[in-house]
């Protein structure tokens, strides 16, 4: 099943995919032959954790790799922002507080509340869908029900 995602966010998986290839793996092999330098390896302590890194940077590549091989780029460079739809960013004001919020809508894989990435799958972002500037949504979570009114949808 594909997985919608934006280029930047594409990039930023091929970008991770060489630093673990070019840095990170090659340090963790010299960290590993300096660790069996050092004798005994059933109480080698250095020895046991560059193993596991290993495992991890192993598993992440893996990861990454499939992530890519599913990806679906989707090109944001002619959307119009008549509508929120995939890869739009949206300012909303939250009904009763009064503050500005802006999200912009992407892949479950590139979601990241912290830099205002927000998956379309997320009960914010299935609201957001389809609608236009003006019109006011309602965001139904497991907590609570929100309106938000949407005040600008724009590219970034």
């Amino acid at each position: 099943m594909p997985i919608p995602m934006t280029k930047n966010g594409y990039g930023k998986i091929k970008e991770e995919i060489a630093r673990l290839k070019k840095i990170d793996r090659p340090k963790n092999i010299a960290d590993i032959a300096e660790a069996r330098a050092h004798g005994d390896l059933k109480e080698n302590a250095e020895y046991h954790a560059a193993k596991e890194r290993q495992s991890f940077i192993e598993g992440r590549l893996k990861e990454l790799e499939n992530k890519l091989a599913s990806a679906e780029v989707i090109s944001t460079r002619n959307l119009s922002t008549e509508k929120v739809v995939f890869g739009t960013t949206v300012l909303l004001i939250h009904s009763e507080m009064g503050e500005e919020k802006k999200y912009t809508l992407v892949g479950t894989e590139e979601a990241d509340l912290k830099e205002g990435k927000i998956s379309v799958q997320s009960p914010l972002g299935r609201s957001l869908i389809g609608h236009k500037v003006g019109e006011f949504v309602k965001v139904v979570t497991p907590a609570k029900t929100v309106e938000y009114e949407i005040i600008k949808i724009s590219i970034e």
